[in-house]
């Protein structure tokens, strides 16, 4: 079985594909952490590298054609990213996390050990960096989640409820 989960930066994806992954001992692709990998390896700030991917197409298209390939190779699979539900076309379960902006900055400033400003201001940037690369790149919406098959908000739910939740949709979708 393959399973997306995406949602904006702080809605709690790579948390809840981390849990999930090991409850139900499958293999998990960020596309999130491949990106992170790339701007480490660049030797940037996130923000700084999302700008720089606005000017060159590469770097997500890259990441893009690398989860929908790796997704490919592996019958059971968790992918998880911002466009994982819009490249890993043929997933059983396709899962949006959203939560209000506040919470999701604060949860960002908590991991990263950053002023709730900051977090605030940084995740705008990369949203808008991010909702302009994928329109012109794909003439992907973010805001369109009709593509999902559950949408969950992570700010009503604690992480372990949420991946019951997507424990049990999974046991009543038939594979394909």
């Amino acid at each position: 079985m393959r399973i997306t989960i995406s949602g904006l930066p702080g809605s709690g994806t790579t948390t809840v594909a981390q849990l999930l992954a090991e409850d139900l001992s499958m293999e998990l692709i960020s596309a999130g952490e491949m990106f992170r990998r790339l701007a480490r390896d660049n030797k940037q700030q996130l923000e700084q590298f999302s700008r720089l991917a606005e000017s060159k197409s590469d770097f997500d298209r890259w990441i893009d054609a690398k989860q929908e390939e790796e997704a490919k190779k592996r019958g059971n699979v968790i992918v998880e990213g911002r466009l994982s539900g819009f490249f890993v076309r043929d997933a059983d379960l396709k899962i949006w996390l959203k939560a209000p902006e506040e919470v999701r900055a604060r949860r960002i400033a908590s991991r990263e050990h950053i002023t709730y400003e900051a977090a605030l201001s940084g995740m705008r940037e990369r949203e808008r960096s991010e909702r302009t690369r994928y329109r012109r790149y794909y003439g992907i919406d973010l805001d369109d989640l009709s593509g999902y098959d559950l949408v969950i908000d992570s700010s009503r739910w604690r992480e372990r409820d949420i991946v019951a939740l997507i424990v049990m949709a999974k046991g009543r979708v038939k594979e394909r």
